[in-house]
């Protein structure tokens, strides 16, 4: 059986047909946030019921920290350093160089974050998330709590000041960037246990600020939990059979056929080449005849 399913005949130039995508690691509760260390040739990804975040190398598998305050998401900053959504202590944070924590965000005109979902971060250095409210929901992925806030994306200037910029979504969740930045794609998730198709939006970038918000892509099945663009400027994004890949003008290209409902992916190996998928129980790869563009 095929590991893939070609929608658009470009899309068969993307997969390599001698390269399937392998299981490298099984036996988690709800994996997700995977990021790439390629200077440490690692990849870093949360398994938040179980509070931890693992990592995964060639050697094996091994715990990077335990308890994790219920992580999310994970990017590196333009220092390399790992950025994390807390969905326990409703924050985002960054592991500096020593091992100290310093704290970004974690909340927002006097009221506390909901649960901090996924990070990006801009060539100018400042940092993007999501803030839905699944680790409030119940106690299965943090703490139970009420929502004192709108789901909403944030921007937190490199200076330290933080802005909600996007705050009429439902339930903002994966975001990504263009190769060149002039857009910004965030997935919207609020009907992620319905039966509608989910959606992307895409946002032109306006002086560091999106603007004029419209449908991109409609995700079917599943929902767009995590997303990630590739340096041609398709969109790759999470689905319920797998990882589905956009093209830059919202069509369907093709699919990646995974076993388990996918959660997040991300770029890595050593030419950027190598699709990381994040997938229910399990950790997924597959090397493409593609490069990812998110840092790093």
């Amino acid at each position: 059986m095929s590991s893939f399913e070609i929608i658009d005949p470009a899309f068969g130039s993307f997969v390599l047909h001698n390269a399937p995508v392998k299981k490298l690691a099984e036996g988690f509760d709800w994996a997700e946030g995977p990021v790439w260390f390629g200077d440490m040739n690692c990849l870093l990804f949360s398994d938040i019921p179980n509070n931890r975040i693992l990592c995964w190398s060639e050697a094996g598998l091994t715990t990077f920290r335990q308890p994790a305050n219920f992580a999310n998401g994970h990017t590196r900053d333009r220092q390399g350093r790992l950025i994390s959504c807390e969905h326990g202590l409703r924050r985002v944070t960054r592991t500096e160089w020593d091992g100290s924590i310093t704290v970004i965000a974690d909340g927002y005109q006097g009221k506390p974050l909901n649960s901090p979902n996924d990070v990006i971060v801009a060539r100018d250095g400042a940092i993007w998330f999501t803030d839905p409210h699944y680790g409030i929901v119940t106690d299965y992925e943090g703490f139970k709590a009420e929502a004192e806030l709108p789901c909403s994306v944030y921007r937190v200037d490199p200076s330290g000041s933080i802005e909600a910029v996007i705050t009429d979504m439902a339930c903002p969740n994966g975001l990504a960037f263009s190769p060149d930045e002039s857009l910004l794609y965030v997935a919207d998730t609020g009907r992620a246990f319905s039966s509608d198709p989910q959606h992307i939006l895409a946002f032109d970038m306006a002086s560091g600020r999106p603007r004029n918000g419209r449908l991109f892509h409609r995700i079917d099945p599943g929902c767009a939990d995590g997303i990630r663009v590739d340096s041609d400027g398709n969109l790759w994004s999470s689905a319920a059979d797998g990882v589905h890949c956009i093209a830059p003008d919202g069509h369907l290209m093709g699919k990646i056929l995974v076993p388990e409902v996918v959660s997040n992916i991300c770029f890595g190996g050593r030419a950027k080449h190598r699709l990381f998928i994040t997938a229910t129980t399990g950790l997924y790869a597959v090397v493409l005849n593609r490069r990812g563009v998110q840092w790093p």
